[in-house]
């Protein structure tokens, strides 16, 4: 299994959704709001509608995980639980989808991910 990348990138993605949905469960957040916004991070697809550059771009911005841990990082130090919430959320979005295979976007075309070529 270790001389596998794709599966231990896999891997990797599901202990980290199931870290962020176990966080998400630990501090009582509500789930009618996981549910409205876990497709959330989606929308940054709307870049596509301009060019493939924009639109890699934009979807970049919203499947990066540094993103959601800032948001992380500043709601836990503000004590705003709503921005943590919607960090959990975030981040376990974007391992869902790294889960299933989709990553981050070249400029080139949508399916063409730094995991695989999408068929």
């Amino acid at each position: 299994m270790f001389t596998r990348p794709a599966r231990l990138l896999r891997v990797e993605e599901a202990g980290l959704l199931i870290a962020a949905v176990v966080l998400y469960a630990h501090f009582h957040f509500s789930w009618l709001l996981f549910a409205v916004l876990f497709l959330a991070p989606d929308l940054f697809m709307l870049g596509y509608l301009a060019n493939p550059k924009t639109g890699a771009a934009l979807y970049n911005l919203g499947h990066f995980l540094l993103v959601p841990l800032a948001l992380f990082a500043a709601g836990y130090s503000t004590h705003r639980p709503l921005l943590l919430a919607i960090a959990l959320i975030w981040a376990a979005h974007i391992a869902f989808d790294r889960l299933l295979g989709y990553g981050l976007k070249y400029p080139a075309h949508f399916k063409d991910t730094h995991l695989q070529h999408i068929a």
